[in-house]
């Protein structure tokens, strides 16, 4: 991902008053306001239908891009699915997609990690959450009707998904940081030898619900050790959280990032070795 990978709500509303109709008209209408500006609503349907979504917003839920088999819950949808979901809602590979949710961005960023795996390039989390749209702008029920599309599937430029065996590696490499997004009582039940703990959520400002300052992100990523010069190997339970600190560090330009899909999930059916402690 890009370094402006993390957008305000007006740099969205910008881009959807673009044609000139404004917010406003667009909340009556349902309609987006560009053609290739997707805004995608990750919230459940109940929500999206009943409390209202950004004019033109296409609802894609959390529960409709994860893994459905037992073996792999949350993991990635397979391209098939992904590509059906994403022609439903009328996206082409050359959208420009902004993703929200209500939930600070992690499954949003779900969202767009997913994407990204699958060679979507122009990528956007809005900053601040479904709260930083309605604090200042307009909402609608309207339902948008997009015209359905063949969403075609991609590889990314440069794919930072590792294996088990790429993880093992890290955790004997003085260069590479094992970073850990789960809270602190799970960590401390069990994590990969060697991890620091980084609670996603400390990345967050929970007044405005959207990141914290540059420079208050680089405090606390430097104080966990996660330095621009190391390899920064993400993991949580179903790669959820990672999404989201993945996104973070993708936009303070943090260019050697790895994504552990399978995480300890993975990890533990595997038999991983795990340490216990803070």
């Amino acid at each position: 991902m890009h370094d402006s990978v993390v957008v305000s709500a007006d740099w969205l509303a910008e881009r959807l008053d673009a044609t000139g109709t404004g917010a406003a008209d667009d909340a009556a209408t349902g309609d987006a306001g560009t053609d290739d500006v997707t805004v995608v609503d990750v919230r459940d349907a109940w929500e999206y239908d009943g409390i209202g979504h950004v004019p033109g917003a296409v609802n894609v839920p959390f529960e409709t891009f994860r893994s459905g088999d037992a073996d792999d819950a949350g993991m990635l949808p397979g391209a098939e699915q992904w590509a059906d979901l994403l022609g439903e809602t009328g996206v082409t590979s050359d959208d420009t997609l902004v993703a929200y949710d209500d939930t600070h961005g992690v499954f949003a960023a779900r969202f767009l990690v997913t994407a990204e795996l699958y060679g979507h390039d122009d990528l956007r989390l809005l900053d601040g959450d479904f709260s930083a749209w309605t604090r200042e702008r307009a909402t609608t029920t309207a339902t948008p009707t997009p015209e359905p599309t063949t969403y075609e599937v991609g590889e990314p430029t440069d794919s930072p998904l590792v294996d088990r065996a790429a993880v093992e590696a890290a955790i004997d490499d003085a260069d590479a940081v094992l970073v850990d997004t789960r809270d602190a009582e799970e960590y401390t039940a069990g994590h990969l030898p060697g991890a620091v703990n980084l609670d996603w959520r400390e990345l967050v400002d929970d007044e405005t619900r959207g990141l914290k300052s540059r420079d208050g992100l680089r405090a606390i990523l430097d104080d966990h050790g996660v330095t621009p010069d190391r390899r920064v190997v993400l993991y949580c339970n179903t790669a959820r959280r990672i999404s989201h600190t993945y996104v973070v560090l993708s936009a303070l330009g943090y260019d050697d990032l790895a994504f552990y899909e399978g995480s300890l999930t993975e990890w533990t059916a595997a038999d991983g070795e795990l340490e216990t402690g803070p």
